[in-house]
């Protein structure tokens, strides 16, 4: 069972018997034989080609398809201002709907505005509901009267902001 190897004995390299039996002549069979290139690097040289061509269809393919989307997005961005009229939603587009959301955060930045230019009262009253729940941490229910007060300073500005909108 062990008394033969099991792997083969190194053969020579392959040699030609003669040019004349294969009809190849002596110059080309030297020189395939003093040639450093293998079947393995020839196979190899073959892959990269190979690998380079298909890369470069793909990249044929995206640039055709980038451009196609960019095309398809301009006839469609000619059409949205008509579409926007029809007020319907399920006809936007991405960039109606960017227009949009730039809007919305357009009214928001003014929000916070009118937050800051709320009247000294009302912040003092904020203030002190603060100040109190950090005191009495534990016992939030103490904080009651600085909380009615800041409850009737929010009543008094809004009775005012809606006097002066409704005139």
């Amino acid at each position: 069972m062990g008394s033969s190897s099991s792997k083969p004995a190194a053969t020579a390299p392959q040699t030609w018997k003669g040019p004349g039996s294969t009809g190849l002549s002596t110059e080309f069979v030297q020189h395939l034989q003093s040639s450093p290139e293998t079947d393995a690097s020839r196979l190899q040289a073959i892959e990269l080609e190979i690998q380079a061509r298909v890369a470069a269809e793909l990249k044929r393919l995206r640039d055709q398809e980038s451009e196609a989307l960019r095309t398809a997005q301009a006839k469609l961005a000619e059409t949205v201002p008509a579409a926007e009229d029809d007020d319907s939603s399920s006809s936007k587009t991405s960039f109606t709907v960017s227009k949009e959301v730039q809007a919305l955060q357009k009214k928001l930045e003014e929000r916070k505005k009118i937050r800051s230019q709320l009247p000294e009262s009302l912040e003092n009253a904020r203030s002190e509901v603060v100040r109190c729940l950090r005191e009495n941490d534990r016992r939030p229910l103490d904080c009651w009267r600085e909380v009615e007060a800041f409850k009737e300073e929010v009543r008094r500005v809004e009775k005012g902001w809606v006097e002066k909108v409704v005139s």
